[in-house]
């Protein structure tokens, strides 16, 4: 009976590619550990129904938790190119070539026009699965894109995101992004036209340094990492101890960087009031 090895937390099996089984029909909480069926996380938000884990959603899922139903895709024919020929284990080719073929994606953001509450808004959602929601060319082209759409129509725009940063594999074309984008910002608060800011889990590194701090709202999932650099990186920079939650959602309202948290289950709701509001 060498199969199972029994530890506090319940059993693990020494499989090696693991999958979710049989067919996606249970999940296994990242969290609590409990078994759900699918249809049930599904219909919780994607949360867990046992400890309301806030489950990592993919944007077309965004869309489908926020939207009245419909909604149209814009500039889906932006792809990212191989500006500077950079390799490292993989060739950054291949690497864009794998993560089309695993998300059915072009790029690490999609934007989506629709109606929330019967009011027009546009959302920009990272897809941490296509090479961790980085920030390259082409995202910091979609959201100055989405922002001259925005202006024009008069739409408020809210982006959601979900990033480890910039892209490496274009270096500095990667951090140009934070100041394009921040400049086309200026230009849309200028018009006069909303923009939210939705960080979900993780939001880190540049995207943070950024537009994701720029929201005339800034609010948040429960329990989600924000931050510049991670806290082991920190630790071992500063040489202390960090406080207990630091970079959770929960730290950052306490000390001013958030407007709100909200779950899940209310976020539609809470968009549709901002809309009201602004």
């Amino acid at each position: 009976m060498g199969w199972f090895k029994r530890l506090k937390d319940g059993i693990i099996t020494s499989t090696k590619d693991k999958k979710e089984a049989p067919d996606g029909l249970w999940y296994k909480c990242g969290k609590c550990k409990e078994t759900s069926t699918q249809k049930d996380v599904v219909e919780n938000f994607y949360k867990c129904p046992k400890c309301n884990y806030h489950i990592r959603l993919t944007s077309a899922q965004y869309f489908e938790v926020i939207f009245d139903g419909k909604y149209e895709t814009l500039f889906d024919d932006l792809i990212s190119k191989d500006i500077l020929g950079f390799t490292d284990l993989k060739s950054y080719p291949d690497r864009l070539e794998a993560a089309r073929k695993k998300t059915d994606l072009t790029d690490a953001m999609t934007v989506g026009h629709g109606k929330v509450n019967r009011k027009p808004l546009v959302i920009a959602a990272m897809d941490f699965t296509f090479i961790g929601g980085s920030m390259g060319s082409v995202m910091g082209e979609k959201i100055a894109k989405s922002i001259d759409f925005c202006r024009e129509n008069k739409i408020p725009l809210m982006i959601i995101s979900k990033s480890g940063g910039a892209r490496m594999m274009e270096s500095a074309f990667s951090l140009m992004q934070m100041a394009k984008t921040s400049a086309k910002l200026s230009q849309l608060a200028k018009e006069g036209v909303p923009y939210f800011s939705f960080m979900t889990d993780p939001t880190t590194g540049g995207v943070t340094a950024s537009f994701a701090m720029l929201g005339d709202i800034n609010f948040s999932e429960p329990e989600a990492l924000i931050g510049f650099a991670g806290p082991r990186v920190i630790k071992e920079t500063i040489k202390q101890e960090l406080p207990e939650g630091f970079q959770t959602s929960e730290f950052l309202l306490e000390h001013g960087f958030l407007d709100f948290i909200v779950d899940r289950k209310d976020l539609k709701e809470r968009i549709g009031d901002l809309l009201a509001m602004f």
